[in-house]
């Protein structure tokens, strides 16, 4: 019956999160986090000791069926690698993850995700990097933005909003 009930109050907490529209990072509640995202396109994400990642130039390029691309810059100035796992945009829909030409080091792709090692940069949508494709996206804001949500192995979910632009 203890079982039940925690199960029931941690779906709870589950679904709560989950439709919260927030673009702030979520993170474990137990861990400080500091983020900033008052400008589209941005955001800085620091969990003390364990996370310090900065998404930037974020801009979701989509025609009118909602395809297209979402291009970014991510570093990881912390001191572990960090890999991004999942991109999700309104709707349900997931970006797909496309490794770069490199074979090992940043931008390529593994079981875990798109790796960016410590003190690095990766930019997705570059000529040699990796690729975050959409399609079908819609839920662009009347101030041309895209909610976003990046799943990380190392910092988590981080919500933000991407500028849109066409391609």
């Amino acid at each position: 019956m203890l079982l039940a009930a925690s199960l029931s109050v941690a779906l709870v907490f589950l679904t709560t999160g989950c439709a919260n529209g927030s673009s702030a990072p979520t993170s474990d509640s137990t861990r400080p986090v500091t983020s900033s995202t008052a400008v589209p396109g941005r955001v800085h994400v620091v969990v003390t000791g364990e996370v310090d990642l900065t998404i930037t130039d974020a801009v979701a390029h989509l025609d009118r069926s909602g395809d297209g691309s979402l291009h970014m810059t991510v570093r990881n100035d912390d001191d572990a690698p960090e890999h991004l796992g999942m991109v999700a945009t309104p709707g349900g829909k997931r970006g797909e993850l496309v490794g770069g030409k490199s074979a090992e080091g940043d931008g390529s792709p593994s079981t875990a995700g798109i790796l960016v090692t410590s003190g690095t940069s990766v930019t997705f949508g570059s000529a040699d990097g990796p690729r975050v494709p959409l399609h079908h996206v819609h839920g662009v804001s009347t101030r041309q933005t895209l909610p976003v949500a990046l799943q990380f192995g190392v910092a988590g979910l981080v919500r933000f909003q991407a500028r849109v632009s066409s391609p």
